[in-house]
């Protein structure tokens, strides 16, 4: 029902490659012109490999396009799993990030925050996952942007990867922390 009534580009939060989740929501972001956030989970589970998550996501393309959907229009979601439960789940998602981007060139999301589920200091993590995904070929994050490590580290990502021309934004952000900063005191 919303999908009928909302202006603009719709994103549907979302599809797994499961069969029955395709068939219910790859039709209907064709009939609406919706982008689809597809989470690399199939009939089996949570694939444990990279190699794995990358078959999932290819199956997931294929589908969208079977269905008519461009691969623009599908933002694969490799899932950040909890490292508090496999120290090794940070970087088999970045791997997966990166093999998925360099393979099929879609954009990519992730709950960064899921990472440092049950630990102290999860913003210190998340803000280092956050820029190590980008790194990776991460596009787009489910985070809070009012954060302002997240906003500095967002910034410092783009700079260090060659987006900010002339550091513009970089120091256009830089002094209004200044500002905020004087104005506090």
């Amino acid at each position: 029902a919303a999908l009928a009534v909302y202006p603009g580009k719709a994103l549907i939060n979302s599809t797994t490659a499961e069969e029955k989740m395709m068939e219910q929501v790859l039709p209907l972001a064709k009939q609406y012109g919706a982008a689809v956030i597809g989470v690399i989970t199939d009939d089996k589970g949570i694939p444990a490999t990279p190699k794995d998550r990358l078959h999932v996501a290819e199956k997931l393309i294929k589908r969208a396009g079977d269905y008519g959907l461009p691969a623009e229009d599908i933002i694969i979601d490799p899932l950040a799993l909890t490292v508090s439960a496999d120290h090794r789940q940070a970087l088999i998602t970045l791997d997966s990030i990166e093999l998925i981007r360099k393979e099929l060139g879609v954009n990519m999301n992730l709950g960064a925050s899921n990472v440092s589920f049950g630990l102290p200091d999860r913003k210190i993590i998340n803000v280092a996952y956050l820029a190590l995904a980008i790194s990776r070929g991460l596009t787009v994050a489910i985070t809070d942007p009012t954060v302002p490590e997240i906003q500095t580290t967002l910034l410092a990502c783009d700079l260090l990867m060659g987006r900010d021309e002339f550091s513009s934004r970089w120091i256009k952000a830089f002094r209004a922390r200044e500002k905020a900063k004087a104005l506090m005191q």
